[in-house]
């Protein structure tokens, strides 16, 4: 089944991430998300997390930050991709929404203008204050 086959009178809706070490905020973004309309996850490959954070990462191998995400009940599809970004996905995808966390200003998010020059919108969503991956490692690390 492709991407617009599923429930079709929804819009398809698109976002992305490392999902490294997988947490409430990265649940609230996804959840929000899927509230728009199909839901496509894509996730950064394990090659991709090495270039964009170094070689201790990432903590998870793909093979189980796909099943995480894919877990979710709200999750309509979950694709991986090895670029350092989304875009070439994206391009493929053509969503109608594209969404990220409310770090990121509109502009500026990969695909932004992909997605509005064929008439989409992008769409950022509030984070949860204090809550990253790279702050649970930190606390994990002074244990």
């Amino acid at each position: 089944m492709g991407f617009r086959e599923k429930r079709m009178d929804r819009k398809l809706v698109f976002t992305n991430g490392c999902f490294d070490v997988f947490h409430y905020g990265h649940l609230h973004i996804l959840r929000e998300a899927a509230k728009l309309g199909n839901l496509v996850v894509g996730i950064n490959s394990d090659k991709s997390i090495r270039k964009l954070k170094g070689d201790g990462r990432p903590i998870f191998p793909l093979k189980y930050r796909q099943q995480i995400i894919s877990s979710l009940f709200f999750v309509d599809t979950v694709r991986s991709f090895n670029e350092e970004t989304p875009l070439n996905l994206i391009s493929r995808i053509k969503p109608d929404i594209l969404v990220k966390g409310g770090d990121y200003e509109i502009e500026s998010i990969v695909g932004y203008e992909f997605v509005t020059k064929n008439g989409g919108q992008v769409i950022t969503i509030p984070l949860i204050k204090d809550l990253s991956s790279t702050n649970i490692l930190e606390k994990l690390e002074k244990l």
